[in-house]
């Protein structure tokens, strides 16, 4: 039997988790996930440490937290779930069953963080806002460069990971329990729900992560919330799929969302704006269709501490699709509840 012929040495940028595998120091050798550079994935692009295979981390202290998360993978973490008997939030959480009117904007893609943020600080610049991430994308909050700039530049008062995700400034086992910690343990005016990096798309009409966004439509809306529907829009992706309003959008809140929604439309120009109007002509049978104008949209966006990028295109080159996300986020922060005297 021959022996393969090695692979010939390459330098890679690769990501170490230290909460999983330890931290690497200089000389060590790496065990070495390389998917993302054999496939050409578009997302960040890094190999992942899996392992320091001649210096193993310490066994984590006991403590309190028996949540797993990235189950059953070679991978998976313990973790204290803000929700579980252990917490110090389980009684409130025991108790909520309510958003209390919050207005939770979702959408499709992780991208569209920075941009509901900047919307958001337009109208409400002291509105303590929370992003609950679900696990379409990215499993572990750690990657996201835009969720730790926004953080550290006080766009985002917390983080919470729901379902496999984990990484979050707390955890939740689900995205109800999560929602409910945004309102009640992390006490936020505004929450928002995506999926982290990495959206999942097979150009099929249900065969997308995104699909999600629908379903939280429905948590909110069971839970007593104000569902915000950021659109995914645009007229500078080469897909036909995703020009005008994403089909993406339009399957999971015109099909997969059972609840009645705010979806925000921007105000745009010729021949864009009519193009969506009749994209989303399905949407008024079931949601609340509002115009938001986009005055002073710009000059928000270009305030967000993160990098606008979405598939590789700035806020120059993909205009439109930020502005639904401003548009959404500031139209959230304007329709805030009225708080008890």
């Amino acid at each position: 039997m021959a022996v393969p012929e090695p692979e010939p040495a390459r330098v890679l940028r690769a990501i170490a988790y230290p909460h999983l595998t330890g931290t690497p120091e200089v000389g060590d050798a790496v065990l070495l996930n390389t998917t993302a550079q054999d496939m050409g994935l578009g997302t960040g692009g890094y190999a992942l440490v899996v392992a320091l295979p001649e210096r193993l981390p310490a066994d984590p202290p006991p403590g309190p937290g028996h949540v797993v998360k990235a189950r059953y993978t070679p991978m998976q973490a313990v973790v204290l779930g803000v929700d579980e008997q252990d917490s110090p939030h389980h009684a409130t959480l025991s108790a909520a069953d309510s958003l209390d009117g919050m207005p939770v904007v979702i959408a499709d893609l992780h991208s569209a963080l920075p941009a509901i943020c900047a919307g958001i600080r337009a109208a409400r610049p002291d509105a303590r806002v929370v992003y609950v991430m679900t696990d379409g994308g990215t499993l572990p909050l750690w990657f996201s460069m835009t969720v730790d700039t926004l953080r550290t530049h006080g766009w985002l008062a917390a983080s919470i990971t729901v379902g496999q995700a984990l990484g979050g400034d707390l955890e939740a086992v689900t995205l109800h329990t999560g929602l409910l910690a945004a309102r009640h343990v992390e006490h936020a005016d505004v929450a928002i729900v995506a999926q982290g990096p990495g959206n999942l798309g097979t150009g099929t009409r249900w065969g997308f992560s995104g699909v999600a966004a629908g379903e939280a439509i429905n948590t909110v809306a069971t839970l007593g919330g104000r569902p915000v529907a950021s659109l995914r829009i645009s007229d500078a992706d080469g897909r036909e799929r995703h020009r005008g309003v994403s089909h993406h959008s339009l399957t999971a809140y015109g099909r997969v969302a059972l609840a009645a929604a705010d979806v925000i439309v921007p105000a745009l120009p010729e021949p864009l704006a009519t193009r969506v109007a009749a994209d989303i002509a399905p949407l008024h049978a079931r949601h609340r269709i509002h115009t938001e104008p986009t005055e002073g949209l710009d000059e928000a966006l270009r305030t967000s501490p993160a990098r606008l990028s979405t598939m590789g295109r700035p806020l120059e080159a993909d205009h439109a699709y930020f502005l639904a996300a401003a548009a959404a986020g500031r139209w959230a922060a304007t329709n805030l509840p009225t708080q008890p005297t």
